[in-house]
């Protein structure tokens, strides 16, 4: 397979010589050819995108909506072949490609839902005789820059709201998932879209992403991915008065304390910090547990790393593949061999793969303080620090200890600290007995900190970044 552009429309080759795609699960195994765009490319997905919002937005919400469930309906006959290519593309064990799948699916039809609800409110009037509302219009052409660790859910739960709301997107994703967003839109051609509404731009972030944020005349952006990147998006969109929606690193904690039923708790939080390889930003990376519990906790916590094996993402069973790419595994080795180093080792699971791949040991560590690297950087990988705390409030305390506020949960049978934690936890996703990952998406999402700018993503908080509210009156002269 090859990328191409979609623009107006329709497919537009890339002449360039491409670069070819291994996948991080086997290296000698060849997915398909990266080409990257040029600057023309997005003037010209700008301008199909300005023509196509002049009737896109005047159509009605049922008509928009009737799309989203086409699309939908595309993605879900498409299923198989679309995580497969993602799995291998990416890494991501294909149990779950398989229900991100899935939950593109039930955000294309939540969304066009949305296209026959209320989208304004009648407001009383100071004079006689006048009728006074509010009403939510699109904002025209937005960009959508999107991550590659949720190459399928990412991109729609920012398409669908922004859709159906009226707006057309020009929509650039990061390399390590190209191949997956440009399947994506030969399966969505089918459901013949109106030319321009969606266009996808296959490029650099250093290239097409400068051009994209600099020069095209976009009315919002939303961008996934590091916290240095959405700063920096967030710094340019603001000089230009562009409305802009950045979700960035999280560094989530789970707490455990002394009451906690461990036989629930232990397979939870090994879900939230290995699967997908720790690759999420709301991935459970420190585990913070009260010391009257701390000894028998650490013992089953071993157990279980211990047991986990990083295998071939296609593997049906797999609990955790790769990382995505190169560039991924030593950022994450650098962390890993810091840990040797420094750290106490509590546990590390295995590698059963016959084939060279972007392989991680799973990794469970110890022994560092609360300023310590491994306990305050974003590392995205398979690797949990345990911290340990005298208390509840300590807990808490430690919890908060980060310039993130992503994610976080506590596990507890006593409902008075339940509740307090939901209170004082400065996160923006705060859960109970739960992972630190999993938001649904009829759910806002979006942290505190460092993690977020100030808008939510999915649920009904995406339509009010998608929109903005235009308040009208009119007087009855009779």
């Amino acid at each position: 397979m090859e990328t191409k552009n979609w623009i107006g429309g329709e497919s537009v080759l890339i002449q360039d010589q491409g670069q070819i795609v291994y996948s991080p699960s086997n290296l000698s195994e060849e997915v398909g050819v990266i080409h990257y765009s040029e600057r023309s490319h997005v003037f010209q997905a700008e301008e199909a995108a300005k023509q196509a919002f002049r009737t896109w937005s005047k159509l009605t919400g049922v008509t928009r909506a009737s799309y989203l469930y086409q699309m939908a309906n595309v993605l879900e006959k498409n299923q198989t072949e679309l995580a497969t290519l993602a799995c291998r593309e990416m890494g991501k064990p294909i149990t779950e490609m398989m229900g991100e799948v899935t939950r593109a699916i039930h955000l294309l039809r939540y969304y066009a839902a949305e296209g026959v609800r209320s989208d304004g409110e009648l407001i009383p009037a100071s004079d006689v005789n006048v009728l006074q509302y509010s009403k939510r219009v699109p904002l025209g052409v937005v960009g959508v820059i999107t991550p590659w660790n949720f190459p399928v859910a990412i991109p729609i739960w920012k398409i669908a709201p922004a859709l159906i709301c009226g707006n057309t997107v020009i929509w650039k994703p990061a390399d390590n998932a190209a191949l997956t967003a440009s399947k994506m839109m030969e399966f969505f051609s089918e459901v013949n879209l109106p030319e321009g509404v969606l266009n996808l731009v296959i490029g650099k972030g250093s290239v097409i992403g400068v051009v994209l944020l600099e020069e095209v005349d976009f009315q919002a952006v939303s961008f996934t991915g590091s916290t240095s990147t959405g700063t920096h998006v967030a710094s340019i969109c603001a000089k230009r008065n562009i409305k802009y929606q950045t979700e960035m690193g999280g560094k989530n904690a789970a707490v455990v304390l002394n009451d906690a039923n461990l036989e629930i708790t232990i397979p939870i939080i090994l879900s939230g910090a290995y699967r997908s390889a720790g690759q999420k930003c709301t991935a459970t990376s420190r585990i913070i547990v009260e010391e009257g519990i701390y000894p028998r906790f650490v013992e089953r916590l071993r157990e279980a790393v211990s047991g986990l094996k990083a295998v071939h993402a296609l593997e049906p069973t797999a609990y955790l593949g790769p990382v995505a790419s190169k560039s991924q595994f030593e950022t994450v080795s650098h962390y890993v061999n810091l840990a040797h180093k420094e750290a106490e080792i509590i546990a590390e699971g295995t590698i059963k793969s016959d084939n060279d791949g972007y392989f991680i040991h799973p990794l469970l560590v110890t022994g560092v303080q609360t300023d310590h690297s491994l306990v305050q950087e974003e590392i995205f990988g398979p690797v949990s620090v345990l911290l340990q705390a005298a208390n509840f409030d300590e807990a808490i305390q430690l919890s908060n200890e980060t310039i993130y506020g992503l994610s976080a949960s506590v596990f507890t049978n006593d409902l008075s600290k339940a509740h307090r934690f939901l209170e004082e936890a400065q996160a923006g996703m705060v859960r109970v007995n739960q992972e630190t990952a999993g938001v649904e998406y009829q759910a806002p999402f979006g942290g505190m900190k460092h993690s977020s700018s100030h808008t939510r993503e999915q649920g009904q908080a995406a339509l009010s970044f998608y929109t903005t509210v235009k308040t009208c009156a009119i007087k009855h002269t009779f």
